[in-house]
């Protein structure tokens, strides 16, 4: 089972690269995305960035086939400066003192992750959580696996998470099938949730999405291709798998010394981490040209078989 792990990390399949060049861009123009709506980049060796990380992998413990198969590609803050933004911030800030002053002194500010597919979570950086649904459910910190759940794959296998801050205020307890219920039952209450006592879903309703829920970051992660233990695999056709190093091989006579020596360098990147298997299969693509990559996996695929 670890060969087998290990050798999809190191591979590429005629899948791989015969796939539109835009699915394997579109998690860079994602993050692009992200940049361009006021998001910047932090290094996940960082103070912040490690605090992030150990967060959201210490949330998928209870799972740990998940939690070993699943790589952070990139984590993003929310360093937006515009004035839709101060204004968002400072909203959360009044209503926040607002709550505390009527439940005691605490309004109960919690971190808690939102999973979606990348086009809405794009929506969201831009233009905040939408008013369209009753209400947008979270998950505590330590429960990120029910959001990954949530999480779609883009084009490149890379799926987003949302790290957001909450006010909660008081809750209540709203079961799962209470889809009727669009606001709290009464002035007692502020938000809801599954369990009082360990919960593992936060409710906020339309009402308050402009200002008590607040994203801080984007974490962009690679996960299994089905999420085992809680999800059916569905019936996956055999691939042909080739190694990076027997592709740069068989590559090698037909490019230039240049492309060559780029090709060996970004090899050596990928083997020591400092890039992603998705990256690597978007640089030989880049370094090789679409159509001869495409030509020579082909060609090995139908060798092989």
């Amino acid at each position: 089972m670890n060969q087998i792990g290990a050798e999809n990390q190191t591979s590429i399949t005629i899948d791989d690269a015969m796939s539109e060049s835009n699915e394997l861009d579109s998690c860079y123009n994602c993050f692009q995305h992200f940049v361009t709506n006021g998001f910047s980049k932090i290094d996940e060796s960082s103070f912040e960035g490690d605090i992030i990380k150990t967060s959201f992998f210490s949330s998928l413990s209870r799972n740990p086939q998940i939690s070993y198969r699943t790589k952070i590609v990139a984590i993003h803050k929310n360093s937006n400066t515009s004035q839709c933004w101060k204004i968002r911030a400072h909203s959360f800030g009044v209503y926040a003192k607002a709550v505390a002053d009527t439940r005691g002194g605490d309004a109960n500010i919690k971190y808690a992750w939102y999973g979606a597919s990348k086009n809405e979570i794009c929506e969201t950086v831009m233009h905040g959580f939408s008013w369209r649904r009753h209400s947008i459910s979270v998950s505590p910190a330590k429960h990120g696996l029910d959001s990954v759940l949530c999480s779609g794959v883009d084009g490149s296998g890379v799926r987003h998470l949302l790290l957001c801050r909450v006010i909660l205020g008081k809750q209540e307890v709203v079961r799962e099938d209470s889809s009727d219920q669009f606001h709290p039952s009464s002035m007692d209450f502020d938000s809801a949730v599954d369990d009082i006592s360990s919960p593992t879903r936060y409710i906020i309703w339309n009402t308050h999405l402009n200002y008590n829920i607040l994203p801080c970051y984007i974490l962009s992660f690679e996960a299994p291709p089905y999420l085992s233990g809680l999800t059916e695999p569905k019936t996956i056709k055999p691939k042909t798998w080739i190694t990076f190093g027997t592709l740069i091989s068989i590559l090698s006579p037909f490019l230039d010394h240049s492309q060559r020596a780029s090709l060996e360098e970004q090899y050596t990147n990928y083997l020591e981490k400092k890039i992603t298997r998705p990256q690597m299969i978007q640089r030989v693509r880049a370094i090789a040209g679409n159509q001869l990559l495409s030509a020579v996996v082909k060609l090995y695929t139908n060798k092989i078989n």
